[in-house]
């Protein structure tokens, strides 16, 4: 499947393209953004939604943008809820 269908969550992001290479745990991350140690090793787990706050945090440390951040989140909540919501039987609204 493609990224756009099945998007990572923003956890696995942070986890391969950010943490691994830097060879940072989640909790020194979290010492770094001064926030619990837990919050992030939730979100890489991906156990928990990446917040507003986490996404200033972050962009803030990576040196990238919180909307990067939100953005990864928002793809892979919408890719999450077309996999359980059934909106077949709404009718578009129609020009009057």
């Amino acid at each position: 499947m493609s990224m756009m269908k099945n998007p990572s969550h923003p956890g696995e992001v942070l986890d391969e393209l950010f943490l691994e290479p830097l060879e940072m745990s989640a909790g020194a991350l979290a010492k770094r953004l001064d926030v619990p140690r837990t919050r992030i090793e939730r979100i890489v787990k991906g156990e928990t939604a990446l917040t507003a706050d986490t996404a200033l945090r972050l962009s803030a440390f990576f040196r990238n943008t919180p909307e990067f951040w939100l953005n990864l989140q928002r793809a892979y909540d919408l890719a999450q809820a077309s996999k359980s919501v059934d909106v077949s039987h709404i009718r578009p609204l129609e020009a009057a």
